[in-house]
């Protein structure tokens, strides 16, 4: 049996352990060591895998993950969430749908602080989804806009998929969160269309209701200025030069910190449970990391990304129709599951084939953030589709489903966007990078 169909077995062997709801990481591991032990031995095996789990963890640049994530549960905890949400709302008026739009408006900004998809559509799904519910909007209008926001928890940065994806790919991570800023607002900016354009339509899904005097709006955003400053310490910083992304993560958790012994809701029962939830969460991340390590050496071993790479370039395809199968290839991956386990499972095959069309890293960075979020409410399991749906238990998935279509419609519309215009992403890099 050859090494290359030795490879592609235990690879099918893998997908075989994750439909049986195997962890990824511990699917990942297991196929490494076991395909390892079938090309090369136990004993080869155990001698090149012994020190990927310290070495899949331990370089520097991986101290910006639990900093980034502790500042997103430290949010959670000091209500940030809730006033982003007032504020969103107060900047939209009395238009119809300005609930929903608010929403948009408040994931984005959370999603600014977060960094994560699903804890921004599940927290402002807490919050808004009965809000809404309250003054009369349809359900499975008012559920979908928390799934689609929660998508720009990752969209505008900082994001820690850009992280990983800089981590492995060996890309500036500066850079990379640069790229994905115009992006990450247009996200934005489209969602809010898709509203607008969705109420016109159907006036019924969204009443229209006085959001109360200009005094009180402004008391909103007032009360929502320390997060915006944070925000702009963080990535200004960032992108002038002044902190590196360890750095600037580290200045975005102790303002964090401070705003929340400023306003006295940061005790000591909270800022545990930040610490707690920071901790699982970048736990499941580096044990993640480890599995692709063991994974990533058993594929190199087998020389099955060397292969694909070879049939595609042999198969004489363009380059737009490289990226257009795997962009399919991420939507259809993202129905079944989370982002950070796709970008670990496929970069050891994907990335050499953009390497080998010449691609620019930084945009097809920001394309694969872009196309796997838009996986994340694609039906019938996109992932943020049932962490809302936890929050309307009694709501149809079909009425779910439905709804999400318009904004799907300006996902797609924005990743054309990015794919045909590299404009969008690279030119704020060239400018404060050069080049």
């Amino acid at each position: 049996m050859s090494v290359e169909l030795i490879g592609v077995l235990w690879v099918a062997l893998f997908f075989v352990l994750l439909a049986v709801r195997v962890p990824i990481a511990i699917a990942m591991g297991l196929i490494g060591l076991g395909g390892g032990a079938v090309l090369n031995g136990w004993s080869a095996t155990a001698f090149i895998t012994g020190g990927l789990p310290f070495s899949s963890v331990f370089p520097y640049g991986l101290s910006v993950v639990p900093l980034f994530v502790l500042m997103g549960t430290l949010a959670l905890e000091t209500g940030t969430s809730r006033n982003l949400y007032d504020a969103g709302n107060a900047a939209f008026g009395n238009m119809r749908g300005g609930l929903s739009m608010g929403t948009i408006a408040a994931c984005a900004g959370f999603g600014a602080i977060c960094g994560s998809s699903l804890a921004t559509a599940a927290t402002m799904g807490r919050i808004s989804i009965p809000e809404m519910r309250a003054r009369g909007y349809d359900e499975g209008f008012a559920a979908a806009t928390v799934a689609a926001g929660g998508t720009l928890g990752v969209l505008i940065p900082p994001s820690i998929i850009l992280v990983i994806y800089a981590l492995l790919t060996e890309q500036s991570i500066g850079r990379l969160f640069v790229a994905a800023l115009i992006p990450g607002l247009i996200a934005t900016v489209l969602y809010v269309i898709a509203i607008v354009i969705t109420v016109r339509l159907r006036p019924a899904l969204a009443p229209v209701h006085p959001l109360g005097d200009l005094r009180s709006r402004i008391a909103k955003f007032v009360a929502a200025w320390p997060i915006v400053l944070i925000f702009g310490v963080v990535l200004g910083g960032l992108f002038a030069g002044l902190f590196s992304p360890t750095e600037a993560a580290s200045v975005g958790v102790v303002g964090m910190l401070t705003l929340g012994f400023a306003r006295r809701c940061l005790g000591l029962d909270a800022l545990l449970r930040a610490a707690r939830d920071a901790a699982q969460l970048t736990g499941m991340i580096f044990l993640i990391l480890i599995g692709a390590a063991i994974f990533n050496s058993f594929v190199e071993a087998s020389q099955v990304t060397a292969r694909l790479a070879e049939l595609i370039i042999g198969a004489d395809l363009t380059a737009w129709q490289v990226i257009t199968v795997i962009l399919l290839l991420y939507i259809v991956l993202g129905c079944f599951m989370d982002s950070v386990s796709m970008i670990f499972l496929t970069l050891p095959f994907v990335y050499p084939i953009v390497q080998s069309y010449n691609m620019d890293p930084i945009w097809f960075g920001v394309l694969l953030l872009s196309v796997v979020e838009i996986g994340l409410i694609t039906p019938p399991v996109g992932m943020n589709l049932f962490i809302v749906k936890a929050s309307t238990p009694q709501l149809p998935m079909r009425e779910l489903y439905a709804a999400i279509l318009p904004f799907l419609a300006a996902d797609i519309l924005r990743l054309i966007l990015i794919a045909a215009v590299p404009a969008l992403s690279l030119t704020l890099v060239a400018v404060l990078y050069g080049g």
